[in-house]
Order: structure tokens, then C-alpha cells, then sequence
């Protein structure tokens, strides 16, 4: 963060929405600033002279649009996060790919808009680590006929059905079309193992590893997940590693 409270920028084209939208953030009291940039082109003039911690901008813009900008943005050897303000939900899978922190559906709530900085300022909170883990990874999920963002942080473990795979959180489970093997693959770093056949287990997660007669198994929250005679030695050396214990 550049300073004790979030320094916002807000871009759209819409003069009445880039009011509103600046309005709303300037009552958050986690927002100490709050900058207003009337287009994508304006917006980069503005972050040529100054560091900003979080972008929230409109997609449909003539000239450089949000997707443009965030593209440019990520660029930057010191990226601000991007929040996307739209009124369309078509783009929701190429904000995913660009890392956007969340994506907010006009017209803009002061609740949902409060959630939003909420997870900007979970990123900027995440201590240690690389700067592509404390960005984490989002992903996209459907809910209800809605798009909404997870990051592979809540995921607390995932599990095979068919070419997808049912990612689990805290709150709940989502269906997501990749396979266990690709997610294993991809985020292995990350400390996601296999236990079994079909199920990725995150170790950070892992409150309590269980042996009763040979048999292995792991609590995750209050789940309880049987880990295959193959995988056991491997998941029990790595969980204790991790604790710190021989």
C-alpha cells in the first residue's frame, strides 16, 4: 500500500458513473484517496506521475479500454490491482485472465462495492512470499447464473468428477471444467498434493493428519479426507515437514 489508507483510481467515461463511483469509495473510510480519470488514456497519464494501490474501471470505453489498460497495467514493475466496474458480464473470463481482484455489475452497491475493496486490501495484506503468490490466483466461478471470483488461497481441496473438478472453500463448492491433473500440475508450488486418485489436498489447510490401523487420513475444516495406501508415506512426511517436526 502507499500509504495508511488505499489510494484509488476510477476511470470510466461516463461522467455521472465515474461521479457516483468516486462518491461511493471516498465514503469508505479504508480509502484515504481517491483519483478520477475520465478515460484509459487519462488514467495512464495519472499513473505515469504517481503510484496508486487499486484501479477500478469501466470496461467499454472508446479509445483504450479497461481490458486495454489492465493489459498495459500488468506491465508495470510495480502493478496496482485492477477491479473491474462494468455493466456486462461477458467479460468475466478475460478479467480472470488478467488477475483482476473482482469484478463489481453496475449499477454499483455501496455492500458489494465495500467487499470489493475488502479483498483489495487482503491482497495487499498477504505477507511474504513471491509477488505472483501474495497476487494469488482467481477464478472464476458460476453461481446462480453469476460469475463470481475465488482465490486459489480458500480453496481448502479439490476433487475429480470427470474433466472437471469441484473446488471446496470454506463457504461452500464450486464445478469448475479442469481436470484434477491439470490443477495439480499447475499449482503443486503452491502447495496443493495429491492424496488420492481424486483429491488435491491444500497442506496449509491441513489441521490434523490421522492414522487408525493403517489407514491414513487428513482433516481439512471439518472434513475428513482418506488418503490412499500410495500417497500416505509421502502426505505424512510432507505435513509434519511443513509443522516443523522431524
Amino acid at each position: 500500500m502507499t500509504g495508511p489508507g488505499l489510494t484509488a483510481l476510477v476511470v470510466d467515461d461516463e461522467r455521472p458513473a465515474l461521479s457516483e463511483l468516486a462518491w461511493l469509495l471516498d465514503q469508505d473510510e479504508r480509502v484515504a484517496e481517491v483519483i478520477a480519470a475520465s478515460s484509459g488514456t487519462q488514467a495512464l497519464t495519472v499513473l505515469e506521475g504517481r503510484d496508486v494501490d487499486v484501479i477500478f474501471s469501466d470496461i467499454s470505453m472508446p479509445g483504450l479500454d479497461g481490458m486495454a489498460l489492465a493489459r498495459v497495467v500488468a506491465k508495470f514493475s510495480t502493478q496496482p490491482q485492477i477491479v473491474f466496474v462494468t455493466a456486462h458480464d461477458q467479460h468475466a473470463v478475460d478479467a480472470f485472465a488478467l488477475d483482476a481482484t473482482d469484478y463489481v455489475m453496475k449499477p454499483v452497491r455501496q455492500d458489494r462495492l465495500r467487499e470489493a475493496v475488502r479483498k483489495v486490501l487482503t491482497r495487499c495484506e498477504e505477507p511474504g512470499g513471491t509477488e505472483t503468490d501474495a497476487q494469488d490466483e482467481t477464478i472464476p466461478v458460476e453461481l446462480g447464473g453469476v460469475t463470481r471470483f475465488i482465490t486459489r488461497r480458500q480453496i481448502r481441496y479439490a476433487q475429480a468428477q470427470g474433466d472437471y473438478a469441484r473446488l471446496h472453500t470454506e463457504n461452500g463448492s464450486h464445478l469448475v471444467r479442469i481436470p484434477l491433473s491439470t490443477l495439480e500440475e499447475q499449482w503443486g508450488e503452491h502447495g496443493f498434493v495429491r492424496i488420492h486418485r481424486s483429491t488435491l489436498v491444500a497442506l496449509p489447510h491441513v489441521s490434523e493428519v490421522r492414522m487408525d490401523h493403517g489407514r491414513c487420513s487428513v482433516v481439512v475444516g471439518t472434513t475428513e479426507l482418506q488418503v490412499s495406501r500410495r500417497h500416505t508415506k509421502a502426505l505424512r512426511d510432507l505435513v509434519l515437514r511443513r509443522q516443523g517436526r522431524p
